[in-house]
């Protein structure tokens, strides 16, 4: 096990090393790689990471408290059982990654591609989704409540069974998914109801 506190690096390439339960304290990582890497069990807390590839690592059982991922890149990397608890996510692509079993406290995952990503039954609760990308995503039975889901893309998304009551969903296209089983608010009511080109009178 190591430990690195308060260490910039950028343009460095992690892949080949073995970070497993490693702990990273207040570090800032520039387009540095992890791809392929191992990263089972490690714990990072108020890093940032900007425009890094995590591209097939292994990253699952990590625990990640109020870091910043902006604009990372983690195709077809195995999050299993990861847990991000009020970190930044800002801009990152997780296509093709496995997500089963990850947690996810608050946190802004605004911009993010989540594409066909299964989050089912995941307590999502209080999450930034603005403009992120759900598009086919398996959200069956996901507590979505109070999300800010503004211009978030839902096409073909599964939300049976899921909650979405207090959502601020401004700017989704209700007619790109079916919402038969979903839990909404009046607001959402309402919503959909425009998009479908009903006339809402007072």
């Amino acid at each position: 096990m190591f430990q690195h506190i308060n260490q910039n690096y950028s343009g460095v390439n992690f892949g080949t090393q073995d970070l497993r339960c490693g702990e990273l304290i207040s570090c800032t990582f520039n387009r540095c790689s992890f791809a392929n890497g191992s990263l089972e069990e490690i714990t990072t807390s108020n890093c940032r990471f900007i425009e890094c590839d995590f591209r097939g690592a292994l990253l699952n059982s990590s625990i990640h408290k109020e870091s910043a991922f902006e604009n990372c890149v983690f195709n077809g990397a195995n999050l299993f059982v990861s847990k991000f608890e009020q970190c930044k996510m800002m801009g990152s692509d997780f296509s093709g990654s496995n997500m089963d079993g990850v947690t996810i406290f608050q946190g802004d995952w605004s911009y993010t591609n989540l594409r066909h990503i299964r989050l089912v039954r995941q307590d999502l609760r209080q999450v930034k989704f603005h403009e992120a990308d759900l598009s086919g995503a398996d959200l069956e039975k996901a507590d979505l409540r109070d999300c800010d889901l503004t211009m978030a893309l839902l096409a073909k998304a599964k939300l049976q069974g899921a909650d979405v009551r207090g959502a601020n969903m401004e700017g989704v296209d209700f007619k790109t998914f079916t919402i038969t089983g979903l839990r909404i608010d009046r607001e959402q009511s309402v919503l959909f109801s425009l998009s479908h080109g009903a006339k809402v009178g007072s």
